[in-house]
Order: structure tokens, then C-alpha cells, then sequence
């Protein structure tokens, strides 16, 4: 088992689970399995989104991302998945229609990946939310490492600077590669590798095998 995390590791740090048509076809097998006809809907709407939006400029993908995913419901993971903190693929997220805030960033991390984008460019942030007090995911899209970076989140579906998120704390973020600690705001800190998030790494074992997700 720790062998083939680190092999999904070493994946995901070059850029992307390359998602073959084995996995496609397991994906569609456990929607089939588990869910109504509107999650194959679902699925085949993102898919196409994908295909339609790949040659597209970065601005037009990133808010096509961010609106496809923002229409699906937001539900808590006590309420969905029977536990408190429950990251879900972007699979069992379609299947569901539904998720928390985790749910709608990495759904738009990975799909973005696989339209083409930079791995480099592409941090899921958590941050606290001042207005709703309480913590909060988002995705954040570096055009340049010193660049501002752009916000895409399920409160606020205007893809923003983040200096024009002033009620937006950063907590920490991460990617494939990479695990940054928010010492302050505007400044982050290496800290080693996100498999030091056990959250993550066990959702890449579920999206590299989809037949070990979640069903209703």
C-alpha cells in the first residue's frame, strides 16, 4: 500500500492522474451503481466541458470551471457521506450533485489539471471565512509565482484577486507537490508534502480507483 502512494504521489507531482479509458469506464460503471440518471448527466457534461474548453485562453477555462461546478449543491459532509471531514473525488462529487467546500476546490483542481494547466499555478488554499467564522477551502490560480493569485469559491462565484478577498484568511495550501504554511497573510512557507495530509492522499487512491469510492 505505501508503495502505490507514493506512485500516485509521484503522478500527481508530474501534472495529473493520467486518467485513461480504464478509469473512465470505472467511473461511469460506479455511477451507474450507485446514483440516478442525473449523475450520468453530470459526468458527461463535465467531460464535454473539458473537451470543449482545453484549447481555450486560461481566464475562459478558469471561469467555466468555476461556474459548471458552482451550480451543484452545497451539503455538509455529516449530512452526505455520515462523517465530519470527508474529502470527496470529483466523482463521487458529480455522483453526489453535491458537497462542502473542499469538494467544489478539488473538483476544479483536478479538472483544470486535466485540461492542461500547470500543476505550479494551481493551489487548493484553507483559509477561515471572517464573515461565516469558520474554516474554508477555495482554489487559488497563480498566472506567475509573484503573481496575486485569482480566487475560484463556491461563497463568492466572481473569480477575484485575493486582494480583493479581504475575508479570506490563508491558512495553509497545497498541490501536488507542495504543502505551504501561512505564517501571515501574503506570505507562505514551505513545509514538506502534502502526503503529510492524510485527507489527500487517501482521495487519490479512490480517484486512481474508482471502483473504491463511495456510493450512497
Amino acid at each position: 500500500m505505501r508503495l502505490n502512494v507514493l506512485l500516485l504521489l509521484v503522478c500527481v507531482t508530474t501534472g495529473w492522474l493520467l486518467w485513461a479509458e480504464p478509469q473512465q469506464r470505472h467511473a461511469l460503471n460506479y455511477l451507474q451503481a450507485n446514483f440516478d440518471e442525473s449523475a450520468i448527466r453530470r459526468y458527461h457534461a463535465w467531460r464535454q466541458l473539458i473537451d470543449q474548453q482545453q484549447s481555450q485562453p486560461a481566464l475562459e477555462q478558469l471561469e467555466a470551471v468555476n461556474r459548471f461546478f458552482n451550480l451543484f449543491q452545497f451539503v455538509d459532509d455529516s449530512v452526505l457521506w455520515g462523517q465530519e471531514d470527508y474529502w470527496a473525488t470529483p466523482i463521487e462529487f458529480i455522483g453526489m450533485g453535491a458537497g462542502d467546500c473542499e469538494d467544489f476546490s478539488i473538483a476544479k483542481y483536478f479538472t483544470l489539471l486535466e485540461m492542461g494547466f500547470d500543476i505550479q499555478k494551481l493551489r487548493l488554499v484553507y483559509v477561515k471565512a471572517v464573515q461565516l467564522n469558520q474554516f474554508h477551502m477555495v482554489l487559488a490560480y497563480y498566472e506567475t509565482p509573484t503573481a496575486v493569485p485569482l480566487i475560484l469559491d463556491n461563497l463568492d462565484g466572481a473569480i477575484k484577486p485575493a486582494s480583493q478577498r479581504p475575508d479570506l484568511i490563508p491558512v495553509f495550501s497545497f498541490n501536488g507537490q507542495q504543502l505551504w504554511l501561512n505564517r501571515q497573510r501574503g506570505r507562505a512557507e514551505a513545509v514538506g508534502s502534502p502526503e503529510r495530509l492524510p485527507q489527500w492522499v487517501e482521495l487519490l487512491q479512490r480517484y486512481a480507483h474508482p471502483q473504491q469510492r463511495k456510493g450512497k
